[in-house]
């Protein structure tokens, strides 16, 4: 009680000197009505115009995203029968004759069995894997999300991009949704990604696109990874990275990892290129590539100093195949690549991508530096070998 009559006292006391002293001030003159007013306003105006808190842009659930989804992705188990290695001796005849009966435990063919996730497609029953989930597969069984199994047909497979097309004979099937700007995609973006991890059930994961156009990953020869922080573990590869929408963005495919498990950096293969693969697949049964037949290295800026012209830029050759379609065009050893298709070339990357993009039997054009010469050349690209 005796708080509160203090607390009241010290307040009643501070107003009422700040009466005084304003009445002081004015009756001196150093102060007067305008300036009262206009003090009080000042304060209000700040009052009124202090920064607001950011809007809610992001949705707090992404239930939505994962339901209109996740029926669309399946899991994907494969069994493949591995011969033993055995000792030469265990295939004389006398060892045979001698310890057959012990050396049938060695002769016993073993099953191995993996797993993984896949995504479909179409309503008619098309799915996208990894390829490495399905390679060298004796059976390949396909779980639903809705309870249902059904064997699937390996319709085609492609190593360089590690992509394989499967085909299951159900009806009522979903097909997830496609991005429409899935290559607009940004860093900071939000996915999700979708699979089957360590054969927990379906399992769906949150992070952000962390990076775009990853390549020199050493997984495939044509790389462009989505990388994402969203957790992926071992049964994951082959599943659906989707957006906040639920549309698809790409297929899970690897994690970079010294642990085996997941630490943060995982890649997909964007959905476009999936799609591109699929397609062709489809049609042909497998996919074709152009192909010139050159070795080359990229030019470092220590050797563009050495060469005399600090500016060169481009791919050397070093080395062309026998009767490829380089060496039938007269690309020799030592020569620069400058541009192919009148696009400006720096990275081996870059001259594999274009000839790769086109189809055999096409007209390429390039311009070359020959011993500082300018020189333009058309090579006729065949398929590149498997």
């Amino acid at each position: 009680m005796k708080s509160k009559k203090l607390i009241f006292f010290i307040l009643r006391s501070a107003i009422l000197g700040l009466i005084i002293a304003f009445a002081y001030l004015f009756w001196q003159g150093e102060i007067t009505t305008a300036d009262v007013v206009a003090l009080f306003s000042q304060h209000q105006h700040q009052v009124t115009t202090a920064p607001q808190r950011l809007p809610q842009t992001g949705p707090f659930s992404y239930a939505d995203a994962v339901q209109s989804s996740s029926p669309s992705v399946v899991t994907i188990y494969t069994s493949k029968t591995v011969k033993q290695s055995l000792h030469p001796l265990l295939d004389d005849p006398v060892f045979d004759q001698l310890f057959g009966d012990q050396l049938k435990k060695f002769k016993r063919d073993k099953t191995e069995t993996n797993l993984g996730s896949g995504v479909i497609m179409t309503r008619s029953g098309y799915i996208v894997t990894n390829q490495h989930v399905i390679d060298g597969a004796d059976e390949i069984l396909i779980s639903l999300a809705d309870g249902r199994s059904s064997e699937a047909e390996l319709i085609g497979q492609d190593r360089e991009t590690d992509i394989a097309v499967l085909h299951i004979p159900l009806n009522d099937l979903q097909n997830i949704s496609l991005a429409n700007n899935a290559d607009d995609i940004q860093v900071g973006d939000v996915v999700l990604a979708i699979g089957n991890p360590l054969n927990v059930g379906q399992t769906v994961t949150m992070g952000i696109i962390s990076g775009t156009g990853r390549n020199r990953v050493g997984l495939n020869t044509f790389e462009n990874f989505i990388q994402t922080d969203a957790a992926i573990n071992p049964g994951n590869s082959g599943g659906a990275l989707i957006n906040a929408n639920g549309d698809l963005i790409g297929i899970n495919t690897a994690i970079f990892s010294q642990s085996g498990g997941s630490q943060g950096i995982g890649f997909a293969i964007p959905a476009t290129l999936a799609v591109e693969v699929m397609q062709e697949i489809i049609e042909n049964g497998r996919v074709s590539r152009g192909w010139m037949g050159v070795e080359g290295t990229e030019i470092t800026a220590q050797a563009a100093l050495e060469s005399g012209d600090p500016n060169i830029r481009g791919v050397l050759v070093v080395g062309v195949f026998i009767d490829s379609p380089a060496d039938l065009a007269g690309i020799e050893t030592g020569d620069i690549i400058t541009a192919i298709d009148g696009k400006p070339v720096q990275k081996v990357r870059n001259v594999l991508e274009i000839i790769a993009g086109h189809k055999p039997g096409d007209e390429v054009s390039l311009n070359l530096l020959r011993a500082g010469e300018e020189l333009a050349l058309t090579l006729v690209t065949t398929e590149r070998p498997q």
